[in-house]
């Protein structure tokens, strides 16, 4: 087989970038870059918290939603990168500078709806009041009461209120924020592993060329533009691995994107982490049914006890489909 990728597989454990390349398993990829506002939709969300622990709230001034109360967030732009995006919609919404401490969730639809939830904290500016409202918030307030208690513009924020205090208090992964390298489609880096009860471990890679993760595109048909970031990885296991693998939730690792990259794209790859469930023998990982794929068992103690802390600790960002 050549070489395990451990640098890779080193720089994807630590939230950081690589470079995805041109080959891809599974489905061919979609024809065509991905671009906002054409065949993708990126929204971005704050949780911010003072120091006496009050929760950044704005009071939206859409016609639909006027008056209920929110978290700043709102659609990405092109041309902008997602980090960029996010302190916009809090300076817009709330008067407010603010820094990214750490991704809390990605939520999505698949490419049709995908939203980056982030933890964040002021670094200045002025709290917007009524008197300077306008299309983007009526108001910006910090609550420190129970926020379920407000007409609030759609429930959906309290979970990530939730998982934002628990974060604070102890966080289960390592800060991840979004790496600036160019990716033309949506697609999706997989860290796919096998244990046993031994505590063996084993990494599914990718052999045609040099040894790598698998990286698989999502579709742009109307069902895969809706279909969930979930889609791809199913059909790659089930075509790759004997029988039904029934894969464990994806955990994001980290994710990768830069603005307006080649040909105007604005294509993410989300470096994923899950875990195939052992079988009827539970000894060894399924073999491969496709021959350009391959088990690598890890020995390394280090890189070995790496894998296993983010899988047994659930120590990835919770992507919620």
């Amino acid at each position: 087989m050549g070489e395990a990728p451990a640098t890779e597989l080193d720089a994807v454990l630590g939230g950081g970038s690589w470079d995805v390349g041109a080959s891809f398993e599974g489905v061919p990829p979609a024809t065509g870059p991905i671009r906002l506002g054409r065949n993708a939709c990126y929204v971005v969300l704050a949780v911010l918290f003072n120091e006496e622990d009050a929760v950044l709230l704005v009071q939206e001034a859409k016609p639909e939603c006027r008056g209920r109360w929110y978290l700043p967030a709102g659609r990405m732009e092109p041309g902008e990168s997602i980090v960029a995006a996010m302190r916009r919609e809090v300076k817009e919404e709330t008067g407010l500078e603010c820094e990214p401490l750490t991704l809390l969730a990605l939520e999505e639809r698949g490419p049709g709806w995908i939203r980056f939830a982030f933890l964040a904290r002021p670094t200045g500016g002025t709290l917007k009041t009524l008197k300077e409202a306008d299309a983007e918030s009526l108001q910006a307030a910090w609550w420190a009461g129970d926020p379920s208690v407000l007409p609030l513009r759609a429930p959906d924020i309290l979970p990530l209120l939730d998982l934002a205090a628990r974060y604070r208090r102890s966080p289960p992964h390592p800060p991840t924020l979004p790496q600036e390298l160019p990716c033309a489609l949506l697609c999706l880096r997989l860290m796919v592993a096998f244990t046993n009860d031994a505590g063996d471990l084993w990494v599914l890679l990718g052999t045609a060329g040099t040894p790598h993760l698998p990286v698989v595109s999502c579709g742009m048909s109307p069902a895969e533009f809706h279909g969930g970031l979930r889609l791809p990885v199913l059909q790659l296991l089930r075509d790759c691995l004997p029988p039904d693998p029934c894969p464990g939730p994806l955990g994001l690792l980290g994710l990768q994107h830069r603005a307006e990259g080649p040909g105007g794209a604005d294509g993410i790859c989300f470096n994923m982490l899950l875990s195939i469930p052992p079988g009827s023998s539970g000894a060894a990982p399924p073999e491969p049914r496709i021959p350009t794929f391959c088990w690598w068992h890890v020995e390394e103690e280090s890189l070995r006890g790496r894998i296993l802390q983010r899988l047994g600790a659930a120590a990835t960002v919770p992507v919620r489909s």
